[in-house]
């Protein structure tokens, strides 16, 4: 590294003396902002554990560095409320007032304050606009405050919406966007960034430093070896493992919304596949019918899933998923009842599946067959924990076919994938073979 290229970390060792500069992973990460400060680098996402000192390299020295440079550079700083985003302001504009620059005197509220220049800083929670304001540079620092917000779908696209139509269009002319956050959630900002990247959006460099290194790890480590051991050892990590469980450690430490071995299910669990279900086995097939085909929309999906009550196996075969409108959707149970003279068939009664139902059941063709419309019992989790259990005890068999891994990578997905109707699809299947079961079914 040449004289230029070390000068963010030549500043921090002059502006913030009692700070410890020197860990591998600030160096590394202090590589890569030079690359945004030389303008090589317009997007750029750091995911990072709690408490690894992102914020106060990044959203406050990197942004006080920014300004000192440029006085006439106009900076947004954005986090998951107002109050957050002032307190970075506030401590970035104390660095600025500690290194003698120059600030307008008629503007210095933590809000919005300015340099004598013309630059200055402007604070905003999530869901605040930004008008009257461009930037060439906009740090957004965990737009997420918690799991609860992590787990709405609503603050999601709140989200979401508030950083296109407030946030990008703030972006002066070759302005740099700096996204730092830990994940929380598959569909989070970072998520839905890097999924519209993979579909030809604007392409972002990625810092990704899990608390535990992994095999390729950026910075060389072994796997297994902690992130700054200065501060969280091994032994540390791990006791925060065990309090968190291993489903949200992965997110919040390892930058893994889901765990390589899954969720609520592990991969493992879905492993067994069979040629063939045994013979006289009584099937239902349940039905999860979206209402819409937009892309964001979910699925219609069906399964049919049978109990063998001497072995305890839940067997789940002949998947299909796709996005279909009613009028397919209508077309296509009336095949599978057709078709499967051996299964009961269920439809969601939401929607328009009970009447559909009675629709269905109005048929000469259909008369004698099983036909049901079924109001599913709890939400969406609480229904899929009887077959999570009974696979987890090595009770669960899938049989051949194409929809296995699709079926696979949703569930080790699930509660917070962007879509469940397959999981949906099975869980109702289940809840009508619990109803039809002998008392002797263990497990239902």
């Amino acid at each position: 590294m040449d004289q230029n290229e070390c000068g963010f970390r030549r500043w921090l060792g002059a502006a913030s003396r009692h700070f410890t500069w020197d860990w591998d992973h600030q160096l590394y990460l202090f590589e890569r902002l030079e690359r945004v400060t030389a303008g090589e680098t317009k997007r750029m996402m750091i995911m990072m554990p709690p408490r690894h000192s992102k914020s106060e390299t990044v959203t406050i020295h990197y942004s006080a560095y920014r300004i000192e440079r440029d006085p006439r550079l106009n900076v947004i700083i954005a986090s998951y409320n107002q109050k957050l985003a002032n307190r970075f302001s506030r401590r970035v504009r104390r660095i600025a007032e500690d290194r003698r620059l120059r600030l307008a005197a008629d503007r210095r509220s933590a809000e919005e304050w300015e340099t004598a220049a013309g630059g200055g800083v402007r604070a905003v929670g999530v869901g605040a606009g930004v008008t009257g304001f461009g930037a060439g540079l906009i740090v957004i620092d965990d737009p997420v405050k918690n799991r609860v917000q992590a787990e709405s779908a609503t603050y999601r696209e709140r989200t979401w919406n508030w950083f296109n139509d407030d946030i990008y269009t703030r972006l002066e002319p070759g302005a740099a966007l700096v996204l730092i956050q830990t994940r929380w959630h598959e569909d989070d900002l970072a998520g839905r960034l890097l999924r519209e990247a993979d579909d030809e959006g604007e392409k972002w460099e990625v810092v990704k430093l899990p608390a535990i290194a992994e095999e390729g790890d950026p910075l060389g480590r072994k796997p297994g070896m902690p992130l700054c051991p200065s501060r969280f050892g091994e032994a540390d990590l791990l006791r925060i493992k065990a309090r968190l469980g291993s489903y949200s450690f992965s997110a919040l430490y390892q930058q893994e919304p889901v765990p390589s071995s899954g969720g609520i299910f592990k991969r493992e669990w879905l492993s067994r596949v069979v040629e063939r279900a045994p013979h006289g086995l009584r099937w239902v097939r349940g039905y999860d019918l979206a209402v819409s085909t937009k892309t964001t929309a979910d699925h219609t999906a069906s399964f049919r899933c049978a109990l063998d009550e001497r072995t305890g196996i839940l067997y789940i075969a002949d998947g299909f998923r796709g996005r279909i409108e009613f009028p397919e959707q209508r077309r296509y149970i009336r095949e599978r009842i057709e078709q499967e003279r051996d299964t009961r068939h269920c439809i969601e009664s939401a929607l328009h599946g009970k009447a559909f139902v009675q629709e269905l059941q109005r048929e000469v063709k259909f008369a004698g067959r099983s036909i049901s419309a079924i109001r599913p019992d709890g939400d969406k989790v609480t229904r899929a924990l009887p077959w999570a259990g009974r696979a987890e005890a090595g009770k669960l068999a899938l049989v051949r076919g194409p929809w296995i891994s699709d079926l696979v990578e949703e569930a080790c997905r699930f509660p917070h994938s962007r879509h469940d109707d397959q999981v949906d699809a099975i869980s109702l299947a289940v809840q009508m073979i619990a109803k039809l079961s002998s008392k002797t079914a263990r497990g239902f």
